[in-house]
């Protein structure tokens, strides 16, 4: 069978980003199996015994409980299951001096359903035939951006500028305000805090400034917090939630531990919230209740919050570290490499100036020595002008254990080397 496929149908129906490249990836791991390949792509947090115990235990109190068969076995409100959204104002009220009650928050399936739902509900064109822009103010950002609006042509990112340290071979991106547009035109923000896939964090001026221009405009701000405060809380940095009356914090505990439970959280005004509430009955009803249930009593107790700062955040602080350390040790000191700051999430971001090749050339590359990473180019979602820094970069997966990281970065060093002398002996 093969059914025409509408506008928005071949749209959705083409994959975007990293996934576009997963399938190469994937059929690079069967056709390795029994080799040893350092798998440095992934996204998927790793299972930390601590972590899945807290999840086990939460179960058996749900299965414990009398609310069990309402939980699973009912339907429920699209806004999110009852005693889920009361504990989380609660504990927003406390935690950052908040005054939320239920209708300041809307519970979906995933953090990326949510971002769907704003990117159509406030990005595209309006019923005057007004086009309105999804702005992403700092590119690179989360490839996910890419595919989340159903009006391609909607979606706009710009460029930064780069905080450069050649003597560490650090560096660091940072919103361009001389050239960022949020206008009339404009009809939300998105970001991610701490990004996917630099390990970026915007500090609170930067975030303050975007949500000022925004809320000029009657413009919603997203930030996208699925690394951040306070769940998980994978910023290495000090870092402060900002909160706001245009600003929709958005969360998922997919990085704490839940990712097969598809529990996205939004946090913000109550019309935007409606908003989204009613895009999502259409869509899909409403979010996991089990999930839910079984959030709601870890964060009550208290236990959630302990395990994301005692332990999800060391966990990969210390993988940064391995890597930062390695790559100090092993890669040339007289070549113009530079890892992005290392401030949250689970990956490192590595530049490589005046690249003689492609991210992509430099990913095959990298795969013949076992080692698969990403090519960085699939992370400039609405980044339509050219820039030769797009091709430049890699992502890299903190996933991986302790040994085949350092084995990983050595590799490459090797790689990176070797690539920039075959480019100086043919020139």
């Amino acid at each position: 069978m093969n059914p025409a496929l509408t506008q928005f149908g071949v749209h959705m129906s083409h994959l975007t980003g990293v996934r576009a490249i997963m399938k190469d990836i994937i059929e690079t791991l069967k056709a390795g199996a029994g080799q040893q390949l350092i798998n440095l792509s992934a996204g998927n947090p790793l299972i930390l015994p601590e972590v899945e115990q807290l999840w086990r235990d939460c179960t058996a109190q749900l299965l414990a409980s009398p609310d069990y068969g309402e939980v699973v076995c009912r339907y429920g409100s699209s806004q999110g299951y009852t005693p889920f959204i009361e504990v989380i104002a609660k504990d927003f009220n406390e935690r950052y001096g908040l005054n939320l009650n239920e209708r300041n928050i809307l519970v979906t399936p995933g953090s990326q359903s949510l971002y769907f739902y704003a990117a159509n509900a406030f990005g595209g064109y309006t019923t005057s035939g007004e086009l309105k822009q999804i702005v992403l103010p700092l590119s690179p950002d989360y490839t996910g951006y890419g595919g989340v609006t159903l009006v391609p042509e909607a979606l706009i990112a710009y460029k930064p500028t780069l905080d450069i340290d050649a003597a560490a071979h650090k560096f660091k991106y940072r919103p361009d305000f001389s050239k960022l547009s949020i206008t009339e035109k404009t009809g939300c923000v998105i970001f991610s805090r701490p990004c996917n896939p630099t390990g970026n964090v915007l500090t609170d001026d930067e975030v303050k400034k975007i949500a000022a221009l925004a809320a000029s405009y009657d413009v919603p701000v997203l930030i996208d917090s699925a690394y951040g405060l306070p769940f998980p809380a994978l910023n290495f940095t000090e870092m402060t939630p900002i909160f706001g009356n245009n600003i929709l914090h958005c969360m998922t505990l997919s990085k704490a531990g839940l990712p097969g439970e598809r529990i996205g959280i939004a946090i913000g005004d109550e019309r935007v919230i409606q908003v989204l509430e009613c895009f999502q009955t259409n869509a899909c009803l409403h979010a996991s209740r089990y999930g839910q249930a079984i959030a709601a009593l870890a964060i009550s107790s208290g236990a959630l919050a302990e395990i994301c700062t005692q332990v999800i955040r060391p966990f990969y602080q210390n993988k940064f570290t391995i890597l930062e350390s390695t790559l100090n040790e092993a890669m040339p000191k007289d070549l113009p490499w530079f890892l992005h700051r290392g401030e949250g999430a689970i990956f490192a971001w590595l530049w490589f100036q005046d690249l003689p090749m492609t991210d992509w050339e430099l990913y095959q590359e990298l795969k013949q020595v076992g080692v698969i990473v990403v090519p960085g180019s699939s992370f400039f979602p609405g980044l339509a002008e050219e820039w030769e820094h797009k091709q430049q970069c890699v992502r890299i997966s903190l996933t991986a254990s302790d040994e085949e990281i350092a084995t990983g970065m050595q590799r490459l060093a090797k790689v990176v080397q070797q690539v920039y002398q075959r480019a100086t002996v043919s020139a």
